[in-house]
């Protein structure tokens, strides 16, 4: 099965997907999410490369890709925690902000940006999938999504 043109994300509360929905303008997708730039390698303490990010990509009604607004809050090195609330406090903010926004299931086009050297987008990887199938990941979210493209991921 070829990966559909818009691709089906499920709501599904305390979960990874639990602030994704519709506002008055459309779809999103927001997440607080952590990342390493690419082409980093592992040497020296991964703490000080590993990067918080808050993020919230918009979409219009029929789920194709408008805007990512993305702000880098901080690595793991850090005072404990401090970065990742930063990104979480940032984000509530950002959500508050959406008129008549609703938690719910979406389904969105896939899209790629690139912000201070991380890659954020839904990527389709062809021929990637169990058994050589297409699929389409979430980065830097690690969140997957194929056949029988039901809006439920795999990590």
């Amino acid at each position: 099965m070829s990966v559909p043109e818009v691709i089906p994300i499920a709501y599904e509360p305390d979960h990874r997907t639990s602030t994704i929905g519709r506002w008055d303008g459309g779809q999103f997708f927001a997440s607080v999410t952590i990342a390493f730039p690419e082409g980093w390698t592992a040497v020296g303490d991964w703490r000080k490369h590993q990067r918080w990010y808050a993020v919230l990509h918009r979409f219009d009604a029929a789920g194709r890709y408008l805007e990512s607004r993305i702000a880098f809050t901080g690595t793991t090195a850090q005072r404990e925690g401090e970065a990742g609330e930063a990104a979480a406090a940032l984000l509530d903010e950002w959500l508050d902000a959406l008129p008549g926004r609703r938690y719910e299931s979406i389904a969105i086009a896939p899209f790629t940006v690139r912000f201070e050297g991380v890659l954020f987008g839904l990527v389709v990887e062809e021929g990637h999938g169990e058994g050589g199938r297409d699929w389409a990941e979430l980065y830097p979210d690690g969140l997957g999504f194929s056949a029988p493209w039901d809006g439920l991921y795999d990590t």
